[in-house]
């Protein structure tokens, strides 16, 4: 049966008429990407099985741990089509552990760890240290224009390198890549979703719509 916010007494936004969104529900801040695109007018369905993948147009992996992600993912018979899915195109944005999940390589991985892969990018995981050392700060995006972006980083990864497919998005003072998108895949090292920043759920659904 799909689980839909409603059943998980959450506001799915009455009528809604926006493209069909899911949030990867494993794991995670997944309610509050729920409750970000619910607010956009998405019609927002929780994805835990194999079913519910395939009936929405975009997908958001949230933020997490990593590593409990990919093990519940291969448990529940989603790891291999959300591989097919970013394969074959599907819109997908990940926000801290999500970007780990979809870099095509993770430095200091648990042992056995995988990602689903699709953005051609190395990423390090816990790159600005334990939950007690998270910042937030303000970040230029030139994509959204301004006000600069709010961002929240929480034992956040950081890009170490990009090959040729991917773009940068966003940077650190320190020159760090922390917002990357290449074709319909997009990702942040932050969490745009507790900090009140919805400009790039919008900039998601835009490319959700351009699909």
């Amino acid at each position: 049966m799909t689980t839909t916010l409603r059943e998980e007494s959450l506001d799915a936004g009455a009528g809604a008429t926006g493209p069909r969104v899911g949030v990867l529900a494993l794991q995670g801040d997944f309610r509050e990407h729920a409750r970000v695109l619910a607010v956009l007018g998405a019609r927002v369905t929780l994805v835990r099985r194999p079913a519910e993948l395939a009936e929405i147009d975009g997908l958001v992996i949230p933020g997490g741990e990593s590593s409990v992600i990919d093990k519940l993912a291969r448990t529940f018979g989603l790891a291999e089509p959300l591989i097919a899915a970013i394969g074959g195109g599907m819109p997908v944005y990940g926000t801290c552990a999500g970007l780990i999940m979809l870099a095509d390589t993770v430095l200091d991985a648990s042992p056995g760890q995988r990602s689903f892969g699709g953005l051609d990018i190395v990423v390090r995981r816990n790159a600005f240290g334990s939950q007690n050392q998270s910042f937030e700060t303000e970040l230029a995006v030139p994509e959204l224009g301004e006000p600069p972006v709010h961002a929240a980083f929480i034992r956040g990864p950081v890009v170490e390198s990009l090959g040729p497919r991917a773009t940068p998005l966003a940077a650190l003072a320190d020159g760090r890549v922390v917002a990357v998108r290449q074709g319909a895949l997009l990702g942040t090292s932050f969490h745009p979703e507790i900090t009140g920043e919805h400009r790039f759920h919008e900039y998601f659904l835009g490319m959700v719509g351009a699909r």
